[in-house]
């Protein structure tokens, strides 16, 4: 697949209001002290098995934060919003990843990035609504900072309930990704609406959110196993 126009907001919380929301098996990643939300939309493109001459291609929305199992680091997703509804059943019976059906669009004008996600679910209805674009000169994190933190991620973590907000966690199963490492951005970002934290229980995000963007990578997703 490959991964374009991605914007990685983030805010600063509390480690235990994220401690409280994960399985036993899983600790909150912290960077100077600080744990992290992130509000995460993308296009997911040429979606296929390797070497397949076609792909399928999305928007993609996800609410996340960061862990370590004690011996690795990498992202836990409480929610995935997705428009394929094809692959959101996929994703979610074979990687057991917490995918969600949502009307979305993604729109581009110069170097902006405008999406908009409304998802109609009964349980946790969510609307979100950004234009994002990057500003500045590329580079690339380095080792230690907090951009290297937020965006160099090789691993996912996913619980057999985690779909379900506010129950308890079950069995934990997780997944190993390549790329290479992200050229990012910084960006600037105008959220309309964010309800995406909302919708999982938590409370509306608050302060300004720290703003990167990546403009392209190819990634490569390994079968999921349990923890």
């Amino acid at each position: 697949m490959t991964w374009r126009d991605v914007l990685f907001a983030h805010w600063s919380v509390p480690p235990e209001t994220l401690a409280e929301r994960l399985p036993p098996a899983l600790s909150v990643d912290t960077h100077e002290g600080e744990a992290y939300l992130g509000v995460v939309p993308f296009e997911m493109a040429d979606v296929g098995p390797p070497h397949s001459p076609v792909g399928v291609t999305f928007p993609e929305l996800n609410l996340r934060t960061y862990v370590t199992d004690g011996d690795a680091r990498g992202v836990y997703f409480f929610t995935l919003d997705a428009d394929d509804p094809l692959g959101v059943g996929v994703a979610r019976s074979l990687f057991q990843l917490p995918y969600r059906s949502a009307r979305m669009s993604i729109a581009r004008r110069g170097r902006e990035v405008h999406l908009t996600s409304r998802r109609a679910d009964g349980d946790h209805p969510a609307t979100v609504d950004v234009r994002y674009e990057p500003t500045g000169s590329p580079f690339q994190p380095k080792p230690g900072s907090l951009a290297a933190f937020l965006t160099e991620r090789y691993r996912f973590y996913t619980a057999t309930d985690a779909a379900d907000p506010g129950q308890p966690r079950g069995t934990v199963f997780y997944g190993d990704i390549d790329h290479d490492p992200w050229t990012l951005y910084r960006a600037d970002a105008t959220f309309e609406d964010n309800e995406l934290p909302a919708a999982c229980g938590f409370e509306d995000p608050t302060g300004d959110p720290h703003l990167l963007y990546g403009r392209r990578a190819r990634v490569s997703a390994g079968r999921i196993r349990r923890l």
